[in-house]
């Protein structure tokens, strides 16, 4: 199993009936297909769709259907379309139970660093700095260490914050971490992952739960 299949896959559980979800551009958009049939959530976009559904398949394609990373999507029975100032009305109001977002850098204190890199084109900053204020829960999946082997879960953030203390859960191909008020916890283990490894790859200083879950 590839890391990004693990880290969707653990994501996924964090679905709930009746949830309304936002998922953030790249990898985060791909559980739209992985929704287990007995979960009903309503995923949200901030281009205002509420009801999406999974990705289209050729003939189904229909361009005035995006998402917020522009990818063409389907609308699910009863779904509704509205402007912009409605959808960030749901976001900043706090209508929205859980957003799962990708990230670049996240820290020990629960810091998300996830829109942009100094010196690189940035189309602009998207939802996630109202996402990550109004959602109810932020869960961030990412991979634990970068293309040349840094970790990307540190003590302090390097990157442009895109908000302060604000990650319930980090999910990588690693582990699973949370975020209580005592300091960055280490809940679960993926999948072929010992925490030795786990200690190796991650700069953040965490705790080791006392019921630490190892996933098969």
């Amino acid at each position: 199993m590839t890391g990004r299949k693990r880290i969707l896959e653990r994501a996924v559980k964090e679905l709930q009936d009746g949830m309304c979800v936002n998922l953030g551009i790249g990898m985060p958009t791909l559980i739209a297909n992985m929704i287990p049939e007995d979960v009903d959530v309503m995923l949200q976009t901030e281009n205002g769709l509420l009801g999406i559904g999974a990705y289209p398949k050729e003939l189904e394609v229909d361009p005035d259907l995006i998402n917020a990373g522009k990818e063409t999507v389907t609308a699910k029975a009863g779904a509704s379309y509205f402007d912009s100032a409605e959808s960030f009305s749901m976001i900043r109001g706090g209508h929205i139970d859980l957003a799962i977002l990708g990230g670049m850098e996240v820290s020990k204190n629960g810091d998300l660093a996830n829109w942009m890199i100094p010196g690189k084109m940035v189309k602009g900053m998207g939802g996630a700095m109202d996402l990550v204020q109004g959602a109810k829960r932020i869960v961030v999946i990412m991979d634990h260490v970068n293309k040349h082997g840094e970790s990307k879960v540190k003590n302090t953030c390097t990157l442009p914050l895109t908000g302060q203390g604000v990650v319930h859960c980090l999910i990588t191909d690693l582990a699973v971490f949370h975020f209580p008020e005592s300091g960055m916890e280490l809940v679960e283990l993926q999948k072929g992952v010992t925490l030795d490894e786990v200690k190796v790859k991650t700069e953040a200083v965490f705790v080791v739960s006392e019921s630490l879950k190892v996933n098969k």
